[in-house]
């Protein structure tokens, strides 16, 4: 079996979002708590809390939204088999309808879209093997050789 999602994927989908959730979490609290003084023993002004908390959500909302539903991805012979880390499926080629990449995120998710639903739902998520690109613009290797696997391509 061949992997084709990045090794850093158990990374992104668990360790940075509870580092960085909690970081800036606690980083958000201490001036709640009257915390971060100068050396002159004065306070923040009371709007930084609120610019701490406002980015504490917005940026836990993105990274849960961008890593929790990160599979494993690796190609069989006839079938994908995707993990979860807690649980692992098969999922025939022949059930691939899409492949699409979102360029617009550091990782580059690739997302695999399914005729019907799999225990993951209709489309899984994975974090492809980072490659250098000059064309950035372009879709990674591995989208257009998911689309001939499951026969999308001419």
């Amino acid at each position: 079996m061949q992997t084709i999602s990045s090794a850093w994927t158990f990374s992104a989908k668990f360790i940075f979002p509870v580092v960085w959730i909690s970081g800036f979490g606690l980083a958000t609290i201490v001036p709640w708590l009257g915390g971060f003084h100068d050396r002159n023993d004065v306070l923040p002004p009371p709007q930084l809390k609120f610019v701490f908390l406002v980015v504490w959500i917005l940026g836990s909302t993105f990274i849960l939204w961008a890593s929790a539903g990160l599979k494993r991805v690796r190609i069989a012979e006839r079938h994908l088999q995707v993990s979860n880390y807690l649980r692992e499926i098969s999922i025939p080629f022949t059930a691939i309808i899409d492949v699409k990449q979102n360029r617009w995120i550091n990782s580059r998710p690739v997302a695999i879209y399914f005729r019907d639903a799999t225990a993951f739902g209709d489309r899984v998520t994975f974090m492809p093997k980072q490659r250098f690109r000059i064309m950035f613009w372009r879709n990674d290797p591995i989208v257009n050789e998911l689309k001939q696997l499951a026969g999308l391509t001419g």
